[in-house]
């Protein structure tokens, strides 16, 4: 195993892991830990993908980082928009 498919492999691990914490209950996916799970995750399936090209795989993971930036861009637009005493 070469040291991009490690970082690929980690990367799945960080998205199942976000995924299922949502699924459980353990994590809601508002919170920004999720969206940033989600992003370093598919950040790195793509760094692996550059050495290991799939067109497919490659599309979905652009679409999981903007998605994921979309996330993170609209849990810092609420926080900035709470009172200070509201934000967790």
């Amino acid at each position: 195993m070469f040291w991009y498919d490690v970082l690929g492999t980690v990367g799945v691990a960080f998205i199942v892991f976000a995924f299922a914490a949502v699924q459980s209950g353990k994590l809601a996916s508002s919170r920004l830990s999720y969206s940033v799970l989600n992003l370093v995750g598919a950040i790195l399936i793509l760094v692996s993908l550059l050495y290991n090209f799939n067109l497919a795989s490659a599309i979905i993971e652009v679409f999981w980082i903007l998605i994921s930036l979309w996330g993170i861009v609209n849990w810092f637009r609420t926080r900035s928009s709470e009172p200070p005493s509201e934000r967790s």
